[in-house]
């Protein structure tokens, strides 16, 4: 296993094909502060070029906390200027996730609200143990979420369900986020991280051109009517049709051996 540091608060460790992006900043509780916001961004950025990488978990080394949202001891100094310069700074962290190309996990444990739970939102899947609690508190602070929330939390759990949680501004502990879908799979107590790189080892022994191109068509075709999204489809399959990850998939089939992918 490998390490690579990104600033002082962003921790990549690489597990082969699987690539680990812990948030480190445990005097904070990992709140996301403009310096790790940059950090986020260019770690996801670098990872996103890195045709080596086949699945990304989102990981904290807190033991209490996977990300507690913003920095709010920061923006209390802010001005208004400030925190209108903060503001695409803080945006390109949550959509460095967000965009990842390739399938992304959550590992989530203790706490996980506003910001800190729109970064697992912004993760294709939620790993969560029994101790999380999770939710989007932003208006008992005077905002809303503004790190995907009002658009990733509908797209889990209904509008409905989405505006509920929101207004409300609740949380919810590990047992309820499970049943309303706000995570997908809940684990002993201090299980969230080995599962989910054990997830992400299952899905790296995939083709990693199948992944990105299989991640693709999820994306893009969601919300589209039925029609357009087998388009999407479409375009994605024919990215792979000919590549040599397909060459080798068939080839490994037929000759009953465990693929080789060539990633290209």
């Amino acid at each position: 296993m490998s390490e690579e540091r990104f600033g002082e608060f962003v921790l990549v460790r690489r597990h082969e094909h699987v690539a680990e992006l812990a948030l480190d900043r445990p005097k904070a509780m990992n709140a996301v502060s403009t310096g790790m916001a940059r950090s986020l961004a260019a770690a996801c950025t670098a990872l996103g070029e890195d045709r080596s990488v086949r699945v990304v978990v989102l990981t904290s080394t807190h033991e209490r906390a996977f990300c507690v949202g913003a920095d709010l001891k920061e923006r209390n100094s802010f001005t208004d200027a400030d925190l209108m310069r903060q503001r695409p700074v803080a945006r390109a962290a949550y959509t460095g996730v967000l965009e990842l190309p390739m399938p992304t996990i959550a590992a989530v444990h203790g706490f996980a609200l506003g910001g800190g739970f729109e970064l697992a939102l912004s993760c294709d899947l939620i790993v969560a143990d029994r101790t999380a609690v999770v939710g989007l508190p932003e208006v008992s602070v005077g905002v809303i979420p503004g790190g995907g929330g009002t658009q990733l939390l509908p797209r889990r759990v209904g509008a409905a369900r989405a505006a509920e949680l929101i207004f409300s501004a609740r949380r919810l502990e590990a047992p309820e986020a499970r049943e309303l879908g706000l995570v997908d799979e809940l684990v002993d107590e201090g299980e969230d991280r080995s599962a989910a790189l054990a997830l992400a080892a299952r899905i790296a022994a995939n083709s990693p051109v199948g992944l990105r191109a299989a991640k693709r068509a999820l994306r893009l075709g969601h919300g589209l009517d039925l029609r357009a999204g087998l388009e999407v489809e479409d375009a994605a399959w024919r990215s792979v049709a000919f590549s040599a990850d397909r060459a080798e998939g068939v080839a490994a089939f037929n000759e009953k051996r465990a693929p080789q992918w060539p990633g290209e």
